[in-house]
């Protein structure tokens, strides 16, 4: 794969899931070799908040997410590496931004049972051994990356609130203390 030196942008080339609408998005679960860190990088929106490399699907790589997912760990956090097994699909079940606002589709019943929304993004996510970490990398100066311990990209991920990540994770291969 040619690295390019400016990330995508936009939404217009994106792909959505054709059945729930969900913004479908693909990302990495960056290991080192021993399994005993998995790499980490500060969120563009919330600088404090810690995520996985991810992003969305576009249109010239439907055939085959696992290109998205090695583009935008390139773009996000400047790593290079080897996929080594599908991780399957996480749905993002948070309530869509809009869900409850005035509207918008009223987010209770008459009978006041919570309504199902559908899924807010539909990701799909791959292990991958790091190969290398790049100094210089599309988004170098507006994200910062760290290499954490299981229990550490945990509570990142708990912090942030990113259930569907977590998800991710627990997923992956990484070595957990507590085995």
């Amino acid at each position: 794969m040619e690295f390019k030196r400016a990330a995508r942008t936009g939404r217009e080339h994106q792909v959505y899931s054709s059945v729930t609408g969900a913004r479908v998005v693909a990302g990495c679960v960056c290991l080192t070799g021993l399994r005993d860190k998995v790499l980490m990088i500060s969120s563009a929106a919330h600088r404090d908040r810690w995520i996985l490399p991810k992003g969305g699907v576009e249109l010239d790589e439907q055939a085959d997410y696992s290109v998205t997912a090695v583009r935008e760990t390139w773009e996000e956090a400047g790593c290079v590496g080897e996929i080594v097994r599908e991780l399957g699909t996480v749905e993002d079940m948070r309530p869509p931004k809009h869900w409850g606002k005035v509207g918008s589709p009223a987010n209770a019943a008459d009978d006041g049972q919570v309504l199902q929304h559908p899924p807010r993004t539909e990701f799909h996510f791959y292990e991958m051994v790091i190969g290398e970490l790049r100094a210089e990398f599309p988004e170098c100066r507006k994200r910062e990356r760290r290499l954490m311990s299981y229990e550490e990209a945990r509570q990142a991920l708990t912090d942030a609130h990113r259930p569907e990540l977590l998800e991710a994770l627990d997923r992956s291969s990484i070595t957990r203390l507590n085995q």
